[in-house]
């Protein structure tokens, strides 16, 4: 037996292929505009994609600006970080209607749609993520004689 100790060699793995179902991303021509409408509750966006240098820009204000929220900043980022698109592409979103949290919704569905629109190699990826279908769910209206959608006003048996 030898009492010396061996020498340890690193051993890294071999260089991992890139990650299945990622697309290979060109900036889009100089000049060409890619719009989608997206919703979200009641809240409506358009989104313009052109080259750039991943801005978001909301209403003509810059995102950190805009949305007071991280949660809200990190959901409609979601579809741009999940293609690898938010390095090549500026979004200009003008929305209205609705809250907040209901205009992040609607921004991400439109910016998913316009990446469609950009690629049609994208659409398999955000299909599975659920970023292009239209959150149908609404809120229930209040109905007459009681205090709310749901809720009923107290009853009194004497």
């Amino acid at each position: 037996m030898n009492d010396t100790p061996e020498t340890v060699t690193e051993v890294r793995p071999p260089a991992a292929p890139e990650a299945p179902g990622r697309v290979q991303l060109l900036p889009p021509p100089e000049g060409k505009k890619f719009q989608a409408t997206g919703r979200r509750k009641t809240s409506v966006a358009r989104v313009y994609l052109v080259r750039g240098k991943g801005d978001i820009f909301i209403n003509k204000q810059p995102i950190d600006q805009y949305m007071s929220r991280e949660i809200n900043s990190i959901v409609l980022r979601q579809p741009l970080e999940l293609t690898g698109a938010g390095a090549v592409v500026d979004v200009h979103a003008n929305v209205a209607g609705g809250g907040l949290t209901g205009q992040a919704g609607a921004i991400r569905h439109a910016i998913s749609r316009a990446l469609c629109e950009f690629n049609k190699d994208l659409r398999p990826i955000l299909k599975k993520a659920g970023f292009l279908t239209r959150d149908a769910r609404e809120v229930e209206r209040k109905k007459s004689g009681q205090a709310g959608a749901r809720k009923r006003f107290q009853f009194s048996k004497r």
